[in-house]
């Protein structure tokens, strides 16, 4: 992968965030600032073919306690990309497993010069945790069914790039909204965005309170359907539920599933999307998930020129300003770790 040398971009004056923890508190300029760096930094690695130096001399710790495959070597691939190191741990095998607290192990790995935390944990308030006690920047890979504030952006990242914008499109997020943080990071970045957004699934996974917030909430895909630009299908979280949301997967894919026809009802140019890993036949059919109105795959490379761009500007607001010891306050607010 050749580098092409660059070590030097334009800084935005409205970005002053040293973290990334949600979309909730972001202004929509701000959004705009990380699509717009992110579309940049995508065209000048050629879409992920060639190396900057833009990070040269830094290193992006992923402290991951919980599993994944796709964020975690988007993070990885994304700080390289820019010319940063990456400092990869797991929580197995690690002094957590003897008792150690996270925040003991994310401080010591601090103190090995880490600028970027990458974190994700089942506790929904993790990310803020971290952010009060360290120094360096903390961005937010995923905090129980809070937020996974880097998914929301790609999100948008991928159908602006199909619909040059995203004011006035009708999106529709269905599926297991109750235990999402994908849903919840791309409500309210949509939202801000300007389009309409849809929660649509089971009464049992789709909370009615949502409507009280701005949204529509809808328990029929195929009366929603024919409306939807774009189509966001979310996994079925077993692993999140302790009780039966549904009578059986069978019912819930007869529902629920976007397959070949619902497909002939939706309009011509839909976009289907799907933050992975899918249940093929459950959320999505495979000529669905394979044919030409997805952009599944297109998601996942826009999350490496999502992340560069997150990894950039935090870095470049934490070195104007210095320490984070004294500030005092933090402005990005959310629901605290127990």
């Amino acid at each position: 992968m050749p580098d092409t040398g660059a070590t030097e971009l334009p800084f935005p004056a409205n970005w002053h965030r040293r973290d990334l923890l949600e979309l909730q508190c972001l202004r929509p300029d701000e959004i705009q600032t990380l699509l717009d760096t992110a579309q940049t930094l995508k065209d000048l690695t050629g879409g992920g073919r060639n190396k900057l130096s833009l990070l040269s001399g830094k290193t992006c710790a992923n402290l991951f306690f919980e599993n994944s495959t796709r964020t975690r070597s988007s993070f990885s691939l994304a700080a390289k990309r820019l010319g940063a190191d990456t400092l990869e741990f797991s929580s197995a095998g690690s002094s957590v497993a003897k008792g150690e607290t996270f925040v003991d192990t994310a401080k010591t790995i601090q103190a090995m010069g880490v600028d970027w935390v990458v974190t994700r944990h089942n506790t929904p308030g993790t990310p803020q945790l971290l952010a009060r006690e360290l120094d360096c920047s903390v961005l937010n890979a995923g905090d129980g069914a809070h937020e996974h504030p880097t998914q929301g952006l790609l999100d948008m990242l991928t159908i602006r790039q199909h619909r040059g914008g995203l004011e006035g499109l009708t999106v529709a997020l269905v599926g297991d909204i109750a235990h999402s943080r994908t849903a919840r990071s791309n409500l309210w970045g949509l939202k801000k965005m300007g389009a309409h957004v849809i929660v649509c699934g089971p009464p049992t996974l789709v909370s009615p309170r949502w409507a009280e917030i701005g949204f529509e909430v809808a328990h029929s895909l195929d009366e929603i359907l024919p409306r939807c630009d774009v189509l966001n299908l979310l996994r079925i979280q077993f692993e999140r539920q302790q009780a039966r949301y549904f009578p059986s997967v069978h019912e819930y894919a007869a529902l629920y599933a976007m397959n070949a026809d619902r497909m002939r009802r939706a309009k011509q140019d839909i976009l289907i999307m799907a933050p992975g890993p899918i249940n093929r036949g459950v959320e999505i059919t495979p000529e669905v998930a394979d044919g030409p109105h997805s952009v599944i795959l297109e998601q996942v490379t826009n999350g490496i020129a999502v992340r560069m761009a997150a990894l950039w500007l935090l870095a470049g607001a934490a070195d104007r300003q210095g320490s984070r010891h004294g500030e005092s306050e933090n402005p990005q607010t959310a629901p605290q770790a127990s």
